[in-house]
């Protein structure tokens, strides 16, 4: 199962040249406002989800207990608006580069 979705990721626009440096340059962004905030990557983002609003509830998935640690950890970070308006400049709405699905799938989307 793993294998297959490695090889679907590696099929995605948004894994294949320029798109691909671009979305790491984006990650590397997270990861150090991650080191800074003395987190993880995965707890950031939980912690930026959670801040959102009452109604957002997120539902991370994990086959190992030491990822549901470290996403329980996400509880303890404490997102600030600073925070709120930094992620918003490294990740606004569409900031991804490439699509989501390769255009045979992406055609077949909302049908």
């Amino acid at each position: 199962m793993a294998g297959s979705r490695v090889r679907a990721r590696a099929n995605a626009p948004r894994f294949q040249g320029e798109n691909f440096q671009k979305n790491l340059d984006l990650v590397a962004e997270i990861e150090t406002m991650a080191r800074e905030k003395g987190c993880t990557p995965a707890q950031l983002a939980l912690a930026w989800l959670l801040a959102q609003g009452e109604d957002i509830v997120p539902i991370p998935g994990t086959k190992k207990r030491a990822r549901l640690e470290e996403n329980l950890g996400a509880m303890d970070v404490r997102i600030t608006a600073e925070d709120r308006a930094r992620i918003d400049r490294i990740l606004p709405a569409g900031a991804a580069a490439g699509t989501r699905y390769a255009a045979p799938h992406m055609a077949a989307l909302n049908r």
